[in-house]
């Protein structure tokens, strides 16, 4: 246990790796990337799904220039993301959603690699994806081809692991063996986040003693945490808030 965020991520480096949970703006380790922001880390190369907002998440960090280099699946409703990748200021790998998800869990579980369908006769197999462009327009690294293979009578096409130095992850509920419960939609990435991470720190909203939790009910082992830390409850921010217009009672 640490007493606080500060604490946890205390000792990341400048240019470390980091698989961050979150889906969207659901399930943000929101304090402990607080935390890395306050601390001034530089130079962070994040595998995550999404960036967050301009204003909240990882989107945080991106504004404060920390972030050199994301993996991620979609930009999202981050205006500050899509204007630093297009300006030459932040590489971005972009992969399809299911691919990084399976990359960060064949991390976790130690497949060096694996292969997929999804994005054979793309650009994610052929390269030449944009990964960072010159202030001109250019682009300066374009995504390497990759290597394909047929299985039967269909080609796949072979996807590395991926493992980072630390993982942040946000929880619902966790006791203090590490054991975490995720709530909806933040069990979408937050679990393949942790395991990816060499060393995993989880803020987690309510902490509860060994044997309080259902085993069942365990979304991820302790096995995966090094690190809690109990924040309360999360306010859950709106992404993109849509409201209908009222009919006019008759």
């Amino acid at each position: 246990m640490y007493a606080g965020a500060a604490e946890a991520v205390a000792d990341i480096p400048h240019g470390a790796t980091l698989a961050v949970g979150g889906f969207g703006l659901c399930g943000v380790p929101d304090e402990l990337i607080e935390a890395l922001a306050a601390a001034g880390t530089t130079d962070l190369q994040v595998f995550s799904n999404n960036c967050g907002v301009d204003d909240c998440g990882l989107g945080i960090l991106l504004s404060s220039g920390a972030i050199t280099r994301v993996t991620a699946s979609y930009v999202g409703e981050n205006k500050e993301f899509a204007r630093q990748y297009l300006a030459g200021e932040l590489e971005v790998e972009l992969t399809p959603q299911g691919t990084l998800a399976e990359r960060l869990r064949a991390g976790g579980v130690g497949i060096p690699a694996f292969f997929t369908p999804a994005g054979v006769g793309t650009s994610i197999a052929d390269g030449g994806m944009p990964w960072r462009y010159g202030t001109d327009g250019s682009v300066l690294i374009a995504s390497p081809p990759k290597e394909t293979r047929v299985f039967g009578d269909r080609r796949y096409v072979l996807e590395k692991a991926i493992t980072a130095d630390f993982a942040l992850v946000h929880a619902r509920v966790g006791d203090t063996e590490g054991n975490l419960v995720f709530d909806k939609t933040a069990l979408n990435f937050n679990p393949l986040a942790a395991m990816a991470g060499r060393i995993t720190i989880a803020q987690v909203e309510e902490l509860v003693e060994p044997g309080q939790l259902d085993p069942n009910r365990v979304h991820l082992p302790g096995v995966f945490v090094q690190r809690l830390v109990h924040t309360g409850t999360q306010t859950k921010r709106i992404e993109k808030r849509t409201v209908s217009t009222a009919r006019e009672s008759r």
